[in-house]
């Protein structure tokens, strides 16, 4: 019964993980939420098959990612939102200029491809290695990286980054920010 409570408390905590991967796939926090839902539910049911010692968390999201796909071939059609409705809803955002920036990266992201767009959170967001996203994505770490690497370059192209210098304060408030150092 210990492997069970073990099994159970590792569930529990891949739970906020799952649910940003599923905010990223499904475009909609009560979907999402159905989506981890139902995750867990499949996970609890096939326990058995969890081989221990191997990672958790990948094969939770191999888990979600087969679900959503079956749902979206069940639906026939992706839920578009086009207009950001469903995304500013997910959270209040405040009016700092960051919010904006995260408002502009989040309509850019919605842009690429979906094959580019699951790599780059599972990488970049979900921390997952090269190796552990192409085992969820059920392909090559080669193609893992490519789409990585195309996604970022388009990203960028996306969003008007040439640089560094691109980042953090602009001239003025980093001048600003240089003249009160002491």
């Amino acid at each position: 019964m210990a492997s069970a409570t073990g099994f159970h408390s590792d569930l529990l905590a891949a739970i906020p993980s799952l649910r940003a991967f599923a905010v990223s796939l499904a475009q909609n926090a009560d979907k999402a939420d159905d989506l981890v839902q139902e995750t867990l539910v499949k996970a609890w049911d096939k326990q058995k098959s969890f081989q221990p010692g191997t990672n958790l968390k990948a094969w939770l999201f191999t888990i979600l990612r087969n679900e959503f796909y079956s749902q979206m071939r069940k639906r026939g059609r992706e839920v578009q939102d086009s207009d950001g409705t469903m995304t500013g809803r997910l959270a209040v955002h405040p009016s700092q200029d960051g919010a904006l920036d995260l408002q502009d990266f989040r309509r850019a992201l919605k842009q690429l491809p979906e094959d580019q767009r699951e790599a780059i959170i599972l990488i970049g967001a979900s921390g997952f290695s090269y190796e552990e996203a192409a085992e969820i994505c059920g392909c090559a770490v080669g193609t893992i990286k490519s789409r990585v690497s195309r996604g970022r370059t388009r990203l960028q192209e996306l969003l008007q980054i040439s640089g560094e210098a691109d980042y953090g304060p602009d001239s003025i408030a980093a001048q600003v920010l240089g003249s009160n150092v002491a």
